[in-house]
């Protein structure tokens, strides 16, 4: 057997094991195999992007899922891919050209562009997979897919064919949210709301029919007055009802515009009176609908002023607008007052600018079974983690819009749509009504023209479930067990998936259980800063997670990670978390080489309830608690509570307190005891490394291999099963470990106060009436790391010796010049904290309320803890009696 090497090197580890395990094909999934499936499709990462703590965090959990499914004896499949991004993969190549060829995808041309797009692509596109692959994904990379395979392409546009086959899906005219950076119509989900500083304009607007008389509104957007079509109030307002089928002028593009009533102005704001432009707002529009208002846009798709009769704005950009508005309005004396004001402006997921209310001509789709999906999670047969996020999923459902799926960028599906030439030479900008809809384009080809836009890329993605899989694959692996995604794109993807499988129809048969897209969606928390700020490149918070492995290994961030992920909830990262992570990896090996320093370890280790220490007993029922324990939190998919109690039984459990104590055996002249005690090492590594495989799959398989624990890979082995503990005197061997441990822990604080080196020996006296603690006094004795551990029943200290009580007697640090002072001081202390713990007991057992109420087995450990209490307060009050 390899010997250990002295440190643990995750460099040529995880290497190594990763390769070995695409080697042997580890991560394939059979379609024909006998065993029951489990199967992940992966959230596509952008075909350009780059590897983030999201993403680490995402897939991570996403790993331990498929590596625990492996273990139980499930075949997996994980499913990876990448997405095309329509819009992010154009932005990026488009700021490329421009800055170092100064020219926009206008200017190539949108084959040429194309073929530069495919170009980065090329260069950029995979890094994120390989990198996946650094963290130690088990995806099955044979299957990995991508939303521009010429399948999945045909998919999506037969999807569309039939959707507007159907008259689901329509093209119309209607006021949408306009990107102008990316200069392309957004769906509302892809709109985030966000409070903004800015001011509010009081504008006068003189009343044609009564010159010298004015009204003042409220704007945040004096840069749109140009495009002004009505003044409004509400009808029951009776400062302005006079005025109603009067005139006002408009102060710039200086015109006559109606006064009008509206039941939906809100008296509230600014001073009660609306500017209406229809062209740049939502509400606007709809005001204008009813009162048969014109509509004028000023805007240009860049988001430039488009008014030549405002020469001092045309051209200027809309947020230089804004300033040169109110500067011009101030000049001509009808600018009334500015004051600052906070309000939400949505802007572009996207490119993050503000986005512009737009009326456009676009592609929408009317949402098929949305009753349906919103069932299927309300009756279970899909369910979220952790659960409240189903009440935010019900709600957008209840009041879901229509979609608008058109998108003018070119990289992506082109929509499978056509206009004949001869009717209109640009069909984007009015109504057609002779449209050819089909995969193929008419027969007459050269007599139509193809739409320009291509679909959202979320509509590719809502495939993403099904499409990815062939027909056999499909048959054993859909729907897929679960989904794990971030809350932010629960509309965007989670939703529209699970309309897409109810609407469509993949499964074996057409009842819901067999169409919808997973059967428990897991929704992660966001990785934020120590200060709680969300992580960007532009605040320079996101540390790179490759430098993270570089520095802690794969295991390391992984670990360190999940521990501190609590369900749903968002995550304050520090990246000392990630070096506890590496330090409990380094913890793990050193126990490892512990156990390997004493001989060859066995495969199949036999536990002797006759031979086996109290200790032994004592970890191996922790062990059996840890493993109930961690399945009851990977039902929940609570994997940092998994996390935490590995950890803790690890390093506490195992390592601090049993392998110390074990020690006695091992070091001792009872060879029997001694394999006994390695028995149990043996059992518990092998039980633990199989419990910790998921979490950090690359140091488990590495020791799992060193120390012969398995013939074959870790990754195959079968999940540990609670030892059956015969032994009719458990709970008293329990209670009498948890006696010396607590008595142990007193005396080691004992030695801390008296600021004795934790190396340095020294003598204890413990002042006890049992005679059960002589067999385990050597232990006791190299626990405390103590000199001698004297057991006297008739021990009279003199004055100002510490003393502690403990489960075990009164426990002494015999010291020369003790400190009398001192030794009061912490008495005091020690009755204090004793009285308080007192108290609190008394109270709850002079409740009456409790006493009755209460299971009869709580009651009495009240009293139980009520009588110690007292003997130990009372013990304390007597030495400190002593010392005066």
């Amino acid at each position: 057997m390899a010997e250990l090497p002295k440190t643990y090197d995750p460099k040529s580890v995880e290497p190594k094991w990763y390769a070995r395990w695409i080697d042997h094909r580890d991560f394939k999934a059979d379609p024909n195999s006998s065993k029951p499936a489990f199967s992940i499709v992966i959230p596509p990462p952008n075909i350009t992007g780059v590897l983030t703590l999201g993403h680490v965090l995402n897939n991570t959990i996403q790993d331990i899922l498929a590596r625990r499914a492996r273990m139980l004896g499930f075949e997996v499949l994980w499913l990876p891919g990448t997405d095309h991004a329509g819009i992010g993969t154009q932005t990026a190549v488009e700021k490329y050209l421009r800055r170092t060829e100064k020219k926009t995808r206008h200017d190539l041309g949108r084959e040429e562009f194309l073929r530069r797009v495919l170009e980065w692509q090329d260069k950029h596109g995979g890094i994120i997979i390989e990198q996946l692959k650094r963290l130690g994904c088990s995806c099955d990379w044979s299957r990995q897919r991508y939303t521009l395979d010429d399948d999945y392409v045909r998919a999506v546009q037969k999807v569309f064919v039939d959707l507007y086959r159907k008259g689901l899906i329509y093209r119309g005219r209607r006021m949408i949210n306009w990107d102008p950076a990316a200069q392309t119509a957004l769906s509302d989900e892809e709109v985030t709301s966000k409070p903004q500083k800015g001011n509010l304009y009081y504008v006068r607007y003189e009343i044609a029919e009564e010159p010298g008389r004015f009204l003042e509104v409220a704007t945040t957007r004096p840069e749109t007055i140009m495009a002004d079509t009505a003044v409004a109030f509400h009808p029951n307002d009776k400062r302005y009802v006079d005025l109603v089928g009067k005139h006002a002028w408009r102060p710039l593009a200086r015109e006559k515009l109606p006064i009008i009533a509206d039941e939906t102005i809100d008296p509230e704001f600014g001073t009660g009176v609306l500017k209406v432009t229809p062209a740049h707002d939502k509400l606007d529009f709809e005001i204008g609908a009813r009162h048969k208002l014109p509509i004028v846009d000023v805007l240009h798709p860049d988001g430039r002023i488009n008014c030549p009769a405002v020469p001092e704005l045309n051209g200027l950009d809309r947020l230089d607008a804004r300033k040169k508005a109110a500067d011009l309005l101030a000049a001509r004396e009808l600018l009334a007052k500015t004051e600052p004001y906070e309000n939400n402006v949505g802007f572009s997921e996207r490119s993050e600018v503000p986005i512009e209310p737009r009326m456009s001509e676009q592609w929408f789709l009317r949402y098929p079974k949305a009753k349906e999906a919103l069932a299927v999670v309300r009756d279970h047969l899909i369910r979220f983690f952790p659960a409240h996020w189903e009440k935010v999923y019900a709600q957008w459902l209840e009041n879901i819009q229509d979609w608008c799926i058109s998108r003018q960028v070119w990289w992506g599906h082109r929509i499978p749509a056509w206009y004949p030439k001869s009717q209109i030479p640009n069909p984007k900008s009015q109504t057609v009504e002779n449209i050819y809809v089909d995969l193929e384009p008419p027969p007459d080809k050269e007599n139509w023209v193809q739409d320009l836009d291509t679909l959202d890329t979320w509509f590719s993605s809502w495939l993403w479930a099904y499409e990815t899989m062939d027909a056999e694959t499909r048959k054993k692996f859909y729907p897929t067990s679960v989904l794990v995604t971030a809350p932010d794109i629960i509309f965007f993807w989670v939703a529209r998936m699970i309309i897409a499988g109810l609407e469509f129809k993949p499964g074996k048969s057409d009842r819901a259980e067999d169409n919808i897209p997973f059967r428990d969606v897991y929704f992660t928390g966001l990785i934020r800063d120590k200060l709680g700020r969300k992580m960007s490149k532009s605040l320079g918070n996101s540390p790179d997670p490759l430098e993270l492995i570089g520095k802690y290994g794969a295991d390391g961030l992984r670990f360190g990670l999940m521990r501190i992920a609590p369900s749903g909830q968002d995550i304050r990262f520090d990246e000392k978390q990630i070096e506890e992570g590496r330090n409990f990896a380094t913890k793990l090996w050193n126990a490892a080489r512990f156990r390997q320093m004493h001989g060859p370890s066995a495969s199949e280790p036999k536990i002797d309830n006759q031979l086996l220490s109290i200790y032994a007993v004592e970890v191996l029922a922790r062990l059996n608690e840890t493993i109930d324990a961690i399945e009851a939190a990977y039902r929940e998919y609570r994997f940092n509570e998994v996390a935490q109690r590995l950890y803790e039984f690890f390093w506490s459990d195992y390592c601090d307190w049993f392998v110390e104590a074990a020690k006695t055996e091992i070091f001792g002249a009872d060879e029997s005891r001694k394999k006994s005690a390695l028995a149990v090492m043996d059992f518990v590594l092998s039980a633990f490394l199989r419990l910790l495989h998921p979490f950090m799959p690359h140091i488990t398989e590495e020791l799992w291999s060193l120390l012969g624990l398995g013939k074959d890979s870790i990754q195959f082995a079968t999940p540990p099963e609670k030892v059956a503990l015969e032994d009719t005197d458990l709970a008293k061997k329990r209670e009498l470990v948890s006696a010396i441990c607590e008595a142990v822990q007193a005396g080691r604080n004992l030695r801390a106060e008296g600021k004795i080196p934790s190396n340095k020996k020294t003598r204890f006296v413990l002042r006890t009436p049992g005679e059960t603690i002589g067999p385990e006094l050597p232990t006791i004795v190299r626990l405390l790391n103590a000199e001698d551990v004297n057991l006297m029943p008739n021990y009279k200290a003199q004055p100002g010796i510490p003393v502690a009580m403990t489960p075990l007697g009164e426990l002494y640090l015999v010291i020369a010049g003790a400190d009398k002072g001192a030794e009061r001081d912490r008495l005091d202390k020690e009755i204090a904290k004793v009285e308080n713990e007192l108290r609190t007991v008394e109270s709850k057992l002079e409740n009456k309320s409790f006493v009755d109420r209460a299971p009869a087995a709580v009651v009495e450990e009240h009293r139980q803890r009520q009588k110690d209490f007292s003997e130990q307060l009372a013990k304390l009050r007597n030495a400190r009696e002593g010392l005066n």
